[in-house]
């Protein structure tokens, strides 16, 4: 065949001299059909031979999906979790005969949006769709999108990792604690839902209200929160994560300032860097293969029309004690 020439069904009905409608029927595996076991596999050997390829979007238009599964992602960094829950929903859809392709927005972009293009049978979010984003997804033709704004579900996942950093915390007999935020922008949102979820469990645990700082990953910046919160008499800090609590543990080491004896941190995510740091970081647990397989599980729901079971146990955050905090009591007098 020309190397500019794309196989198609009547190139390999043709080379076997049977009918295109048989070549077509084995080829899209078309049900309700009786055709032998040798012819078959005739078709699939030329089919084979002459490098024939399936027309995506053709096969796409004729069965009314295109099998791409679509997730938005909010501009937010690429740490460990965020990767590993998009890993594991993607092996869990192509394990379903699906593609999972991933696409950030930007404000500033001038790119035209992947569901414009694609075709995509479910568009996903890690997070509520921005303002005329679902407008936009529902005019390029896609009726699937999770969380659709127009039928909402009770949510299956609340943000109650700093709820068990406080009660830990408060258990090793700390009534004085910090929350330590992340000064990146892209994650600002996620860092004032975590602080606001670690205050009101200040709260209802009868503490003072928290002092709270956003930190850099820089010494400089760890060093002066540090500061303010012993000036204070905090005596444990949680964190937004795992690379801030690090960031907090180090400065203070350097600073001459004992981890735990004097400051108390634990944080957030059990990235590999906790527990290979030292001291090894006390965290909270989160199962990303669990999560990941769980929004796979959404989007298939979607497609196949059909409830998806609840979030089960494997979704809940845990804590992971290490040596980077410590009882109050302790410490030395």
């Amino acid at each position: 065949m020309s190397s500019t020439h794309r196989v198609t069904a009547a190139d390999i009905a043709r080379s076997l001299g049977i009918s295109r409608a048989t070549v077509g029927f084995v080829l899209n595996d078309t049900p309700g059909q009786t055709i032998s076991g040798p012819t078959r596999a005739r078709v699939l050997d030329e089919a084979k031979r002459l490098g024939y390829r399936p027309h995506i979007a053709a096969r796409a238009l004729a069965s009314g999906r295109s099998r791409i599964v679509l997730l938005v992602l909010p501009d937010w960094p690429l740490d460990f979790n965020l990767r590993r829950n998009i890993e594991e929903a993607s092996l869990a859809l192509d394990e379903a005969g699906y593609a999972l392709i991933t696409y950030t927005p930007h404000p500033t972009g001038h790119s035209r949006p992947l569901w414009e293009t694609l075709q995509p049978d479910v568009v996903m979010s890690m997070a509520a769709f921005a303002p005329g984003v679902a407008e936009s997804i529902r005019a390029s033709g896609v009726t699937r999108l999770i969380p659709d704004p127009e039928s909402p579900i009770a949510e299956e996942y609340s943000e109650d990792g700093p709820v068990l950093q406080l009660q830990h915390l408060f258990d090793l007999g700390h009534h004085s604690i910090a929350f330590a935020g992340s000064a990146d922008p892209r994650v600002a949102d996620l860092v004032t839902l975590r602080r606001q979820r670690a205050a009101q469990a200040a709260k209802e645990l009868g503490l003072a209200p928290l002092i709270t700082a956003d930190v850099e990953l820089t010494d400089a910046s760890a060093h002066a929160a540090i500061q303010e919160w012993l000036s204070a008499g905090v005596t444990a800090v949680a964190a937004y994560n795992d690379d801030v609590a690090a960031a907090i543990v180090g400065a203070a080491l350097r600073s001459g300032i004992s981890v735990p004896g004097e400051l108390s941190v634990i944080g957030h995510d059990d990235t590999p860097l906790a527990s290979m740091f030292e001291p090894r970081l006390s965290t909270i647990s989160m199962n990303t293969v669990g999560l990941g397989r769980y929004l796979a599980e959404l989007a298939l729901s979607a497609v196949e029309e059909r409830s998806v079971s609840g979030a089960g146990p494997e979704l809940r955050l845990a804590l992971v004690p290490r040596a980077s905090t410590e009882a109050l009591s302790a410490r030395p007098a």
